[in-house]
């Protein structure tokens, strides 16, 4: 069987996936059933988790990064200089939009590492031409 290519996940496809009032809840709560290898940035668990805790509070904070600490096959990137200057020079590049830091350094990191398909509510992210999954479902 063939290897399922990587998604780059994005803030709002997690809090779609946990949230069950998201407009997006069934989509993603259907695509992590059987996820493909996932890759996203500390920056959107942080972005995410902050969301949690001004929506709810610290228990749906910390249930959320308990998911993110037993969600398989996702793998959290650190953001370290090199992401952040690529990040700002994304920001400079795309400055006629509103995009955050934490979009760019996705934006990079789907560069850098070939990949096509995100996982966002954010059309932010497919500026650079990856597939957002919520325009094929």
């Amino acid at each position: 069987m063939a290897r399922k290519a990587e998604a780059y996940v994005d803030s709002s496809a997690l809090i779609a996936f946990v949230d069950r009032s998201d407009t997006h809840h069934s989509l993603f709560r259907r695509l992590f059933s059987d996820p493909p290898p996932l890759i996203t940035s500390a920056l959107v668990i942080a972005e995410a988790h902050a969301w949690f805790l001004r929506r709810y509070d610290r228990v749906r904070g910390l249930q959320f990064l308990a998911l993110i600490e037993d969600l398989a096959p996702l793998k959290v990137l650190a953001v370290g200089e090199g992401e952040q200057k690529e990040a700002i020079r994304a920001l400079r590049r795309f400055s006629d939009q509103d995009l955050t830091l934490t979009d760019a350094v996705g934006l990079h990191v789907m560069q850098k590492r070939k990949i096509r398909t995100c996982w966002s509510t954010d059309f932010h992210l497919g500026l650079d031409g990856a597939t957002l999954v919520i325009n094929e479902h």
